[in-house]
């Protein structure tokens, strides 16, 4: 069971890894004038994007086992319900993430580089929220 919990928190650290630094790729494609540049760091938030995907679904199935170990215990719990939302909206802004990346490949990102610095900052405050229920276990 440890073992399970220990690489679950590995792959988390890693999907998290992707979750910061994708939005960051971002930032600077859109706030670039430059053509080349734009193509290479669109190629990085491609490959990068592919490379942390798997991490995601690893972690996800990971966490769906950890809670089948003791199911009655954290179906009984509603910091963990609340956690479990915080990770499904992590999920989305995953996919989104990835929409975002497929845009910064044709060369259409919808936003400037202003709204992907706000956008950068979304997972840090989930991960806050999450590891403080976990750690804390409130209600």
């Amino acid at each position: 069971m440890l073992w399970l919990k220990a690489f679950h928190i590995i792959f988390v650290v890693c999907w998290f890894a992707g979750l910061f630094y994708l939005p960051r790729i971002l930032v600077y494609h859109a706030a670039s004038d430059s053509e080349t540049v734009r193509e290479q760091l669109a190629v990085m938030a491609r490959r990068l994007y592919r490379f942390v995907t798997p991490f995601m679904y690893i972690t996800l199935a990971l966490g769906l086992v950890l809670i089948a170990h003791n199911y009655e215990y954290y179906l009984s719990s509603a910091w963990m319900y609340l956690k479990l939302a915080g990770v499904a909206f992590l999920v989305f802004y995953h996919i989104l993430c990835g929409r975002y990346v497929r845009a910064a490949v044709e060369n259409r990102l919808p936003h400037g580089h202003i709204f992907f610095r706000f956008f950068n900052e979304i997972p840090v405050l989930f991960l806050f929220a999450i590891v403080i229920l976990v750690v804390l276990k409130p209600f």
